[in-house]
């Protein structure tokens, strides 16, 4: 079990000192307002679609990839429940009127980009991919329809779900590199050397650009602003033990890969969605309020991972 914890919090480790160089460099004003922006764009429409193509080809089999989509309906299931479950709680414990929605949004979405993919790489490796991309359709589509309409109610008392971005957020990049690359394994098409080590460099931009973003995140954000609030109280509860362990009692009576179960365990259990205060901004809800519980649980997320990977590598074998 130790053994276990120490190359939980060895994975860990180097995710944190990446975020560390982001957050020192932003606090020494290497970046601009918009770098941020940049660096977020340079991940999600340049390194993710290119580290897809690169590892998808020449990790994984047709056969492998046919068995992933029938188990979607393991993050859907828990999604729905956990959104039952924030309506209640927030109920219980009387969260104001004015982020009932952004509570309920940030209770039942995790951030399976930014820092759920490096994290997983870092934990399992490259086999785990597959299995991230899946949590992450799941997880995009619930935030660009109910989560968005959540933070409008928020903001503007009037709401609507707008399908139409919904599903210009759901095949976005990484998603459609990831189709991208399934498509040339099942059909066995091998791309030209020098297209496969482009993709290959471009892709290791992956990991280091996203914990740079996070770090540059928190401390915008800035620390001295964390609070310990009822809210908050709510949002980590339901984010560090409430979503991974509804998604422990899906899936450990199934029959999927064990690594499937501890991959979706654990991208149950990430931060708030960055994109969480962006979209709050747009629609004039509460960004400072979504702001802080992205910083708040991006910088416990560092201590409840490493326990929760010990919990899952001893249930899960």
């Amino acid at each position: 079990m130790l053994a276990v914890f120490l190359a939980a919090l060895s994975g860990v480790s180097v995710i944190l000192m990446m975020v560390l160089v982001g957050f020192i460099a932003n606090e020494h004003q290497w970046f601009s307002p918009v770098s941020p922006k940049i660096i977020s764009r340079l991940v999600t429409q340049v390194a993710l679609p290119a580290y897809m193509i690169s590892t998808i080809t020449k990790q994984f089999s047709a056969n492998e990839l046919h068995v992933l989509l029938p188990d979607l309906r393991y993050p859907v299931i828990s999604m729905v429940i956990l959104f039952a479950l924030s309506l209640a709680i927030a109920r219980a414990l009387a969260i104001r009127q004015s982020h009932l929605g952004l509570f309920s949004s940030m209770f039942f979405n995790s951030n399976t980009v930014f820092i759920g993919l490096p994290i997983n790489l870092a934990l399992f490796g490259t086999p785990s991919i597959p299995y991230v991309l899946v949590y992450y359709m799941a997880n995009t589509t619930f935030f660009w329809t109910l989560g968005v309409w959540l933070i409008q109610k928020d903001g503007t008392g009037m709401a609507k779900i707008n399908f139409r971005q919904a599903l210009g957020k759901l095949f976005s990049p990484p998603l459609l590199g990831f189709i991208v690359a399934v498509i040339l394994v099942v059909l066995h098409i091998h791309l030209p050397k020098f297209i496969m080590q482009t993709c290959g460099y471009l892709g290791g931009l992956t990991i280091p650009l996203s914990m740079i973003f996070i770090g540059i995140a928190i401390s915008n954000a800035g620390l001295s602003r964390i609070r310990f609030t009822r809210d908050a109280w709510g949002i980590l509860l339901g984010r560090f033990l409430i979503a991974p362990a509804l998604m422990a009692l899906l899936v450990l009576p199934s029959s999927m890969p064990a690594l499937m179960k501890q991959v979706f365990i654990i991208q149950a259990a990430m931060p708030v969605m960055t994109n969480a205060p962006v979209v709050s901004k747009l629609y004039h809800a509460d960004s400072e309020y979504a702001a802080v519980m992205v910083t708040e649980t991006t910088v416990l997320s560092i201590i409840v991972i490493p326990i929760l990977m010990v919990l899952v590598k001893t249930v899960i074998r």
